[in-house]
């Protein structure tokens, strides 16, 4: 079959996208199609479908054929006797993120998934795609491949291809350097304070260390789609462009421009980890279900790991200020209930249902494979590190995967062929990681491995007498509400209830009004000594109750990393290879 999209846009200050679709060769009595309810990526069913509206079919002779909805994504068009099929319809698109497709005015971003239909069991047809920019807009920026043949016109060999080719359309602030024998293109929407030679710099710095750890970059052109906003954030990676979500002043601080360089470098790494080197269930895709994996924690955890790693890398940022950023990561990630319930395999597995759905309990249940497994790619480095005497790291089992499961066998990996891989390299069996860390919720020993870098992870928090309440609140409508208990608190013991409005904490009245940066109830707990009993006066659902709790020492950590005295030539030598000095 021969397809053909055409977009446009009639509205755009409506937030349209005009979708024209012509397939001709075929041969059946209906021709089903349909729209994948996720993008991947982004683990979490969107159903794109709902966006469609004025769906209609015709044959060559312009006749309308008849066409129904069968079932949440698949349109079916009674094609008898036609060998050629024009479909029309039209995307609402209205939602700002990196994964969904946002039209108006000023510019259209085309998030494929959610804009092009794929004929049922054609996955693998190739497509041509036109776009019709509006009358005030000049430029399309694209990873597709443009055809010289026709204006504005792109191909992408099969679908999989197209949906993991998003479309910038607009007037696009456009610039481009050359990286390791790439032509990268980035083109910047929204305004912003940018230097574009600095960005240029630092963003080569980044994609020199990632390719030297493969040796081999698998582009020729590579795009940066950057959406600049008063305040954003986020990325999504694919084949050979990513699409990154920035805040458009900050470019002109340090911490600013370290944050969009550590987003640049996360979705860069998602070249080889994730958009070649993939846990197995991530490709070929099923864009009608979800794609259940248990290695979301290397998918994800482990580029949040690295991003980090190649900013201190290429000099973008010192060992100190990494060090410090580390060490605030583990106080975030110990100090969230959740990591002693979710393993974090089970995290990975459970994506689908709960990291993009989180409620007011996520952080008791639930930790993010993300952070989570970050810490476990720095503890599994510094093992391999201390196992082979500083000749080999993580880096070394990143390159040999990538070279065994993508280049030579072009497929994803199990779980057990990764575990392997490590094994082999490092020398060591990495039984208790993947027993307590990886798939149990043992606290992990992190003095055990920075001491292997002659290093120690001190709680500064560890003698502390703060009294603590354990309940979050914010002011809703005027009314201090709790927004969050944790779990074993004495707020969770005693039964306060999220949504519930505090009147007042022994008899004294919590004002809805703080002139600092504390709120009435923490500045009253802050009074407060361990294991005093207070009575908490609420309001739940029109009717008042007084709760009565004794408080508890506060139990969170405020961890930093320092240098042992003395350490040994064989920590000197796992340090310097780990944080490349």
């Amino acid at each position: 079959n021969k397809i053909a999209f055409e977009v446009s846009f009639s509205e755009p200050q409506a937030h349209y996208a005009d979708v024209e679709m012509e397939i001709s060769g075929l041969k059946s009595a209906h021709l089903d199609l349909k729209m994948p309810v996720w993008t991947p990526g982004s683990y979490l069913i969107r159903e794109f479908a709902k966006n469609v509206e004025s769906f209609r079919a015709f044959n060559a002779s312009g006749t309308e054929l008849s066409a129904e909805k069968i079932n949440k994504n698949t349109w079916r068009i009674n094609s008898k006797n036609t060998d050629k099929v024009k479909v029309s319809y039209r995307v609402y698109s209205f939602e700002i993120s990196v994964r969904t497709s946002f039209v108006d005015e000023s510019h259209a971003f085309l998030s494929p998934t959610g804009i092009f239909m794929y004929p049922d069991g054609q996955i693998n047809a190739s497509s041509t795609v036109t776009i019709y920019p509006y009358k005030t807009w000049s430029k399309i920026s694209t990873g597709l491949e443009r055809l010289a043949s026709k204006a504005n016109t792109f191909f992408a060999p099969d679908f999989d291809v197209l949906y993991d080719s998003p479309i910038e359309v607009g007037n696009q602030d456009i610039f481009e350097f050359d990286a390791e024998g790439v032509r990268h293109e980035v083109a910047m929407y929204g305004g912003g304070n940018y230097d574009k030679e600095v960005l240029k710099r630092d963003m080569s710095k980044i994609i020199s260390e990632q390719t030297k750890t493969f040796g081999v970059n698998p582009n020729k052109r590579y795009v940066f789609i950057v959406h600049n906003f008063n305040s954003g954030g986020g990325g999504l990676e694919h084949l050979n462009s990513t699409v990154l979500g920035a805040s458009r002043n900050s470019y002109n601080t340090e911490a600013g421009l370290l944050r969009f360089l550590g987003l640049v470098s996360h979705e860069y790494f998602h070249l080889w980890n994730v958009k070649r080197l993939r846990p197995i269930a991530l490709g070929p895709f099923n864009y009608d279900q979800e794609n259940y994996t248990r290695n979301l924690w290397i998918a994800e955890g482990f580029t949040a790991y690295y991003q980090d790693i190649y900013t201190l890398r290429a000099g973008l940022q010192s060992p100190e200020r990494y060090l410090m950023s580390l060490a605030g990561s583990i106080s975030s990630v110990e100090n969230q209930p959740g990591n002693r319930v979710d393993p974090v395999s089970q995290a990975s597995f459970d994506a689908w249902i709960k990291l993009y759905r989180p409620n007011e309990n996520s952080a008791n249940s639930t930790i993010s494979y993300y952070s989570k497994g970050a810490l476990i790619g720095m503890i599994m480095d510094l093992e391999i590190i201390h196992s082979t005497g500083a000749r080999s790291g993580l880096d070394e089992v990143m390159k040999a995967m990538y070279d065994e499961y993508y280049t030579k066998k072009g497929r994803g990996f199990t779980d057990t062929e990764f575990r392997s891989m490590l094994e082999k390299i490092s020398g060591i069996s990495f039984e208790d990681v993947y027993r307590d860390y990886i798939n149990g919720v043992k606290t992990i020993d992190y003095n055990k491995y920075f001491g292997y870098a002659g290093m120690s992870l001190v709680d500064d928090a560890a003698a502390g007498k703060e009294a603590y309440l354990g309940a979050v609140t914010a002011l809703k409508d005027g009314k201090v509400v709790v927004t969050n208990v944790r779990r074993d608190s004495p707020a969770w013991k005693a039964g306060l209830n999220v949504n519930d409005e505090i009147l007042s904490m022994d008899n004294y009245r919590i004002n809805n009004a703080s002139d600092s940066r504390l709120s009435e109830v923490e500045k009253f707990i802050s009074g407060k000594q361990i294991g005093d009993k207070i009575k908490v006066e609420v309001n739940r659902d029109g009717l008042t109750r007084t709760i009565e709790l004794v408080l508890q020492r506060n139990p969170n950590h405020k961890f930093r990393l320092v240098s042992l005295p003395n350490p040994s030539a064989e920590q000197l030598a796992v340090r310097k290879r780990w944080l490349k000095l």
